[in-house]
């Protein structure tokens, strides 16, 4: 925890919980709590004491004596083993809760609940808390004060508050597909293996720390249970600001919701090693297959084949595919005839074949960082006349030209403006960048704006989905989405007369020395 902590200290008196049961910890998170911790800690039910593998007491760095309580209870006999550390400086209610989790899962936990010193939530509901977690039936538990109608206001809930509740959670559940019926809960049981997998160091450091832990969650496919907790509202402080913290998850939901869909980015969520196929109408990926579907079978370089589902489908339409990536996603050997291991910014590996009838780079080359050393080491492996199918992002599309007109430029999680992306082109430096290459173009295209994909599908996707092609053909260089090119080595030889004929010869033949044309002029 980087020196944050003054001290702590552990309960002499505690044992050990006995029987093979899970190993149960809890997480009290406290600030400014010294009138308030004691008694909450007292509220833990007697007969559960002895499930409780550790109690983790940190102090956020409180004004007043929360650490002196913490440790004056950890000292009384027959109470769980406790530690009590107190922050030097105040990392936040996320940051408290960050740091106590990873110390849960240091000191080898595999059930942690999050409990507030300040007695806002019942501990003598943390028999039920944990018990769906035990049971094997969801990786997270969380108390609801509206599972029971009415009992959140009856309670002391202030109306204000309890209609601000419901409004974000029906917002929430609305964006996120999910039936919570509350988000705003503090009161969690959390499985310590689910939370490993779980990129929360990532997560804010404020309140809406437990809003987007819910998100990831859900985006983890993981199971969440709800059971109903009273409400209390006592004397203690309340160091949130509502306003603030709904405009937090409002953020953090739209965040995560939009960048899903290509705008923004939601760095608390991380993006999946495997490259999405895009099955999609008038995708790059669906314009390249359909080109191959004209093309005799022969062997197929993918480059960038991520988890080999493009390949697949090349190998039903007969197609021989040596698949390549930095990365081996699980089970793109068994869709790929060959895969090679391999990082394009070092270049093609030397043992790599040859000889390749079609070489397949789809939205791969805005990802390097020095692209033409690579296309020029994949125009060595095509046989002559071969033929490399290339995608690209259109940088000088409507949507990037805007963003960078309004001063609004970002990177968002995919698309024209990939957070990955480290070269951008237009339909004019792609031209540049294959000839010096040594490429002759063959075919250039350019595809619509993905509406399939931002809008789900639908009769609205479908007419805008139109509209884009229909502007495309127009003018492509404004409303192109992605340009895809066929392309062909620049021929070294050409034919005369049946034979094989060096370019050059040809060119040697042509030259006439100045003395000889003057000769030649004379005589006419």
């Amino acid at each position: 925890m980087e020196s944050t902590l003054e001290s702590s200290r552990t309960a002499p008196h505690g044992g050990r919980p006995s029987g093979p049961g899970p190993r149960i910890g809890i997480l009290v998170v406290a600030y400014n709590a010294e009138t308030t911790l004691e008694k909450t800690l007292d509220r833990i039910p007697k007969d559960f004491r002895s499930r409780i593998a550790e109690i983790l007491i940190l102090d956020d760095a409180s004004s007043d004596e929360t650490f002196t309580a913490g440790c004056r209870w950890s000292q009384l006999r027959g109470m769980p083993p406790t530690v009590v550390m107190r922050h030097t400086k105040n990392l936040g209610y996320g940051g408290n809760q960050k740091a106590g989790y990873a110390l849960a899962a240091e000191r080898g936990l595999d059930i942690v609940v999050l409990l507030h010193g300040d007695g806002q939530y019942a501990p003598e509901l943390l028999p039920e808390m944990v018990a769906p977690i035990e049971r094997g039936e969801c990786e997270a538990v969380f108390g609801s004060r509206m599972m029971n109608p009415g009992s959140a206001l009856k309670g002391g809930m202030p109306f204000y508050k309890w209609l601000g509740n419901r409004v974000l959670t029906r917002f929430e559940n609305a964006l996120l597909g999910s039936r919570l019926s509350e988000f705003h809960s503090g009161y969690r049981a959390y499985s310590v293996a689910a939370l490993r997998r779980l990129p929360i160091d990532r997560n804010t450091d404020a309140f809406d720390f437990d809003t987007q832990i819910v998100v990831q969650l859900i985006h983890a496919g993981m199971r969440i249970r709800e059971i109903p907790i009273p409400t209390y509202y006592g004397d203690e402080i309340c160091y949130v600001n509502g306003m603030r913290y709904a405009k937090d998850v409002v953020k953090d939901v739209l965040e995560y919701r939009l960048a899903l869909k290509g705008f923004g980015t939601c760095p608390w969520i991380p993006k999946p090693v495997e490259y999405a196929f895009k099955e999609g109408d008038g995708s790059s990926h669906s314009a390249i297959l359909r080109l191959m579907r004209t093309m005799p079978p022969g062997r197929v370089l993918d480059v960038g084949c991520s988890g080999g589902l493009f390949a697949e489908r090349l190998e039903a339409l007969g197609h021989t595919v040596t698949g390549l990536d930095f990365v081996e996603v699980p089970g793109v050997r068994e869709r790929c005839t060959d895969f090679v291991l391999a990082d394009l910014e070092e270049g093609l590996p030397p043992d790599i074949a040859a000889d390749y009838d079609y070489v397949i780079a789809a939205d791969v080359i805005e990802h390097l960082s020095r692209p033409e050393r690579v296309l020029s080491d994949l125009r060595d492996v095509l046989r002559p006349g071969g033929r490399l199918l290339l995608s690209v992002p259109n940088f000088s599309h409507w949507y990037a030209r805007l963003r960078v007109v309004l001063g609004v430029f970002g990177y968002d999680r995919r698309g024209i403006l990939d957070e990955t992306h480290l070269r951008f082109f237009t339909r004019a430096s792609l031209r540049r960048t294959v000839r010096a290459a040594g490429y002759d173009e063959l075919r250039l295209a350019a595809t619509g704006a993905p509406f399939w994909s931002v809008l789900g599908g639908g009769p609205v996707a479908k007419v805008l989905g139109g509209a884009s092609r229909l502007l495309t053909r127009v003018r492509p260089t404004l409303f192109g989405y992605q340009y895809v090119a066929v392309l062909t080595p620049h021929a070294a030889q050409t034919i005369i007369a049946g034979e094989h004929v060096d370019v050059q010869d040809i060119l040697n033949r042509q030259y006439v020395p100045a003395e000889q044309a003057d000769r030649v002029g004379a005589t006419t």
